[in-house]
């Protein structure tokens, strides 16, 4: 990892608010490519994912699902039940950044992307009775969209039409087909 890198981690600690976000916005912009230095931060990262501080989850399970294309162990397939718990954070905004951002792991490969819609779809289909539902749902089929403009696979845009009609209520129904216009 370079020096530059390893400063914007060290700054996540910081107790400087805009040094924090500076360093997390650095982070998420050198992870939309891949990187040769995952395995330095992944453990820790997965421990964060629990960390009684809910920025330390958030920012753990986006990074990780941004690392993922960084994986060439395939230590996703095995972390990620670990991820997608923080998709149902206790903290909403810790939850909702988890799940806008899952849908990176499947950038990593078939068995990833197979993975991540499976979990997203069932989610779609489970998520009536949480809190903030029609969120959730949206959040789901802007991933699914996110996924497909990269990878270009037909059976998401069709899965996601099917969730899609999946919604009772026509007001959700149109927002969420609108992501697909």
């Amino acid at each position: 990892m370079d020096e530059r890198t390893r400063h914007y981690f060290a700054e996540l600690q910081s107790s400087d608010k805009n040094a924090q976000y500076e360093a997390y916005s650095s982070i998420m912009k050198i992870t939309e490519e891949k990187v040769d230095w995952a395995y330095e931060v992944w453990d820790q990262l997965k421990e964060e994912l629990t960390s009684k501080d809910p920025h330390k989850r958030s920012r753990a399970a986006q990074f990780l699902s941004r690392l993922a294309i960084s994986d060439p162990e395939q230590r996703m397939l095995e972390d990620f039940p670990q991820v997608w718990e923080v998709t149902y954070d206790k903290k909403f905004v810790t939850a909702r950044h988890s799940l806008q951002a899952i849908w990176r792991i499947g950038l990593a490969g078939e068995k990833q992307k197979e993975m991540v819609i499976r979990h997203l779809a069932a989610r779609f289909d489970n998520c009536v009775d949480e809190k903030h539902a029609t969120l959730i749902r949206f959040d789901i089929i802007q991933g699914l969209r996110n996924l497909y403009d990269k990878v270009q696979d037909e059976a998401i845009k069709q899965l996601a039409f099917d969730l899609i009609e999946k919604e009772e209520d026509p007001k959700y129904q149109k927002k969420y087909a609108a992501v697909w216009k």
